[in-house]
């Protein structure tokens, strides 16, 4: 066999071989208590903003396209996913106690106004997903006026803490 016939034998070898490792990639059951809409004030406008271009990394509600199922992709969408919902989990949102929440809203109109959100990378597959001018500033609005609505409702200790974590 000639060098560049067992160049793609190993090639095709690393190839069948690395799909073999699937990374979990699950929807964790989700608790409509603990969610972003049940506890935050989220108008129906933002809320279709953030299902249609948040929800894929920031949620239990990911949809896995076919192509999430082909290593090296798997694991790259897997680890994103992941980081997506320590960051933000709109379907865990009560796990954020009151000023990290506000942190949070400050943080999400600072990524989408930057343009960090959704990330570049992600918007080729996903046309839908993104974010107009007007989507951009509806998002923000929302989230400084629910930080905002947060912040007044924070007890001095809660002040306090928030204060020190800064």
């Amino acid at each position: 066999m000639s060098r560049a016939k067992w160049i793609l034998l190993i090639i095709l070898i690393v190839i069948v071989a690395i799909q073999l490792y699937r990374p979990a990639m699950t929807n964790p059951p989700i608790d409509a208590s603990r969610t972003v809409q049940a506890t935050a004030q989220v108008p129906p406008q933002v809320d279709a903003i953030l299902r249609r271009s948040c929800y894929d990394c920031h949620s239990h509600e990911t949809r896995w396209p076919w192509y999430t199922k082909i290593a090296p992709a798997s694991w790259l969408l897997a680890s994103d996913v992941n980081e997506g919902r320590q960051e933000a989990n709109f379907s865990n949102w009560a796990a954020f106690d009151k000023p990290h929440a506000a942190k949070k809203l400050d943080r999400i109109c600072k990524e989408v106004q930057g343009g960090d959100m959704p990330p570049w990378y992600y918007l080729p597959m996903h046309q839908t997903a993104k974010l107009s001018d007007a989507d951009r500033q509806t998002l923000c609005n929302w989230a400084h006026g629910e930080e905002a609505r947060i912040s007044a409702g924070l007890t001095p200790a809660e002040r306090a803490a928030s204060a020190k974590a800064d």
